[in-house]
């Protein structure tokens, strides 16, 4: 469930090339990814980072204290379909990194979000392979394949999926 050091190193480098004013993660864990992002952030930039899980909370606050973003890094715990609507943002970037089986109700609802030439990435979209082997059926594969679909047939975003760990889905927005 932990982004790895060259997934965590790629996202830093995404958010670095984006200077981002506004990011938002959906799915922390503890922290990593939102740590990686916040290093692209503008002066003036602030990550809200949203997960579910209150058990690791304690851990993951310590760490955002820990660093030198802890006054741009919003930690939240809830619901994301749920506390993302009362956010009323605009988001250079969203990162979603959470239930799989929510990706499009995420995609759908932080699309209107997304700053034109913004981005939303996309953790886990190769699912260890099973996305392309067709033997593989299980909801959370096929709910992946139907996410990787969607981004490839929305004309409103250009997308690539990097093949770096469990696969990255980066779609840049190009229209509302």
């Amino acid at each position: 469930m932990l982004s790895g050091h060259l997934q965590g190193r790629v996202l830093s480098m995404f958010s670095k090339m984006i200077r981002p004013e506004r990011i938002l993660e959906i799915g922390t864990y503890t922290g990593y990814s939102a740590l990686c992002l916040a290093e692209g952030l503008t002066p003036n930039g602030k990550l809200v980072t949203i997960d579910i899980n209150e058990e690791l909370a304690p851990r993951v606050r310590s760490y955002f204290s820990a660093s030198e973003f802890s006054e741009q890094i919003d930690y939240k715990i809830g619901a994301a379909l749920e506390l993302i609507p009362a956010l009323n943002e605009k988001w250079d970037i969203v990162f979603i990194d959470a239930d799989k089986h929510n990706y499009i109700n995420y995609y759908h609802l932080v699309f209107p979000m997304v700053n034109v030439g913004g981005f939303i990435i996309a953790d886990n979209v190769l699912w260890s392979g099973k996305v392309v082997d067709s033997t593989q059926n299980d909801k959370d594969t096929q709910l992946l394949r139907e996410y990787n679909l969607l981004n490839h047939e929305d004309e409103r975003v250009e997308e690539v999926l990097f093949p770096i760990r469990d696969g990255l889905m980066v779609s840049r927005k190009i229209k509302d």
